[in-house]
C-alpha cells in the first residue's frame, strides 16, 4: 500500500511539474513580442523627434512590439531598404512614396506622418524681392525633391517660363550648407536663390542667413509592408496607438525630443530652429491628445496627388500612381 502510494505521488508530481512547464510556455508565447523593423530618416526634423520619443519610450513595447530601428540619410536609400525587404514600416514624404509605390505597390500608406517645409530662398541681402524677380536668375535646388516641385511650381505661378525665364539647376542640399554662410551676402557663388526642405533651411532662417519668397507644406506619411500587416493583422492599429502617444509625448516634452534629435542627428542646428521646422505641424499645437489627427483631409490628397503627378511628368516614375488608392484609414479606427 505504501509502495501504491509512492507512485501515485510521483506521478502527481510529474504532471504537476508537466503542467508548470506547459503553463510557463504558454505565458511565453502570449507575451512574446513581435518584430518590428522601423525605416527613418536620422537628419530630417520633426520626424525625427518623433521617432527619438519611440526610441527612448515603452510606447511600441507596450502595444507588444521589440522594435529595430533602421537609420538612413534621406528617402532614396530608405526606399533601397523598402523594396529590397529590409524595414517593415517607413517614415517618408510625399514623393519618395510615390517613387516607392510606382515600383511596388506592397506597400500601404496607414497614416500621416507630419507636415514639413519645403522653402525658397534668397541671400538677405539680395535685390530679389519675390518670385517674379528670379526671371534671368540662377536658382539651385535637389532635382527630385518636394523641393524642386515646390520651386518650380511658384516660378509658374509668378508667370515665370521655368526652362527660358530662369536658370534652375541641380544643386544637393547637403552642398548647400558650404554657401550659405554669410548674413550680408548677395549671391551664394554663381547662385541667386536656392530651393530646399527642413531642417536645412530652418538652420538657415534660424541663424538670420537666408530671406524667403516662398514657403510649402509637404504631406509625409507612414507606411506599412502589406506582408507584414498579413503575418501581424493587429500590428498598424496598435502602431499608430503608440504613434499617437508619441506625438502627445513630443508636444509636452519639446525640450527633451528635441534634445534627442540633435544629439543623434549630429546638426549644427538651435532649438529655434528646430520650431522653425515643426511651426507647421498642428498636432503640437493641440490642447489635448484627442486634437491629434493621423489622419488626411482633401487638401492632403491634393498635395500627395501633386507630388505623384510631378514625378510622372519629369520622368521620375514610369506609371502615374494615384496616392488615394495606396491609403487604408481604417487602421487608425
Amino acid at each position: 500500500m505504501k509502495k501504491y502510494t509512492y507512485v501515485l505521488v510521483l506521478l502527481g508530481l510529474i504532471f504537476g511539474l508537466s503542467a508548470c512547464v506547459g503553463g510557463e510556455k504558454n505565458i511565453t508565447e502570449e507575451n512574446k513580442l513581435t518584430d518590428l523593423r522601423v525605416g527613418w530618416q536620422t537628419p530630417w526634423a520633426t520626424q525625427g523627434q518623433l521617432t527619438q520619443v519611440l526610441k527612448h519610450t515603452d510606447l511600441l513595447k507596450d502595444q507588444g512590439f521589440e522594435v529595430e530601428y533602421n537609420g538612413f540619410t534621406h528617402g532614396g536609400p530608405l526606399n533601397e531598404a523598402a523594396l529590397a525587404g529590409a524595414v517593415d514600416v517607413l517614415f517618408t514624404a510625399d514623393q519618395p512614396a510615390a517613387m516607392l509605390l510606382s515600383k511596388d505597390d506592397s506597400w500601404v500608406i496607414i497614416g500621416r506622418l507630419m507636415y514639413n517645409r519645403v522653402s525658397l530662398y534668397v541671400p538677405p541681402k539680395s535685390s530679389i524681392q519675390s518670385v517674379a524677380d528670379l526671371k534671368g536668375k540662377t536658382v539651385g535646388m535637389p532635382f527630385g525633391a518636394a523641393a524642386q516641385r515646390m520651386a518650380l511650381m511658384a516660378e509658374i505661378e509668378a508667370g515665370l517660363d521655368v526652362d527660358l525665364d530662369v536658370k534652375n539647376v541641380n544643386l544637393g542640399i547637403y552642398e548647400q550648407s558650404d554657401l550659405v554662410r554669410d548674413p550680408e551676402a548677395e549671391k551664394w557663388g554663381s547662385m541667386d536663390a536656392l530651393a530646399g526642405f527642413d531642417p536645412t533651411p530652418a538652420i538657415f532662417e534660424g541663424k538670420g542667413l537666408v530671406r524667403n519668397l516662398k514657403v510649402g507644406k509637404i504631406v509625409s506619411v507612414i507606411m506599412m509592408s502589406k506582408q507584414y500587416i498579413e503575418n501581424n493583422p493587429e500590428a498598424p492599429n496598435k502602431f499608430l496607438d503608440a504613434f499617437n502617444l508619441a506625438y502627445d509625448f513630443y508636444r509636452l516634452n519639446t525640450e527633451q525630443a528635441n534634445t534627442w534629435f540633435s544629439e543623434e542627428a549630429n546638426l549644427d542646428i538651435t532649438p529655434k530652429a528646430l520650431t522653425i521646422a515643426a511651426s507647421v505641424e498642428p498636432n503640437l499645437k493641440v490642447k489635448n491628445i484627442n486634437d491629434i489627427r493621423l489622419d488626411f483631409n482633401e487638401d492632403d490628397y491634393a498635395i500627395m496627388q501633386e507630388a505623384s503627378d510631378f514625378l510622372f511628368e519629369h520622368d521620375y516614375i514610369d506609371k502615374k500612381v494615384i496616392m488615394k488608392d495606396h491609403v487604408n484609414l481604417s487602421y487608425l479606427q
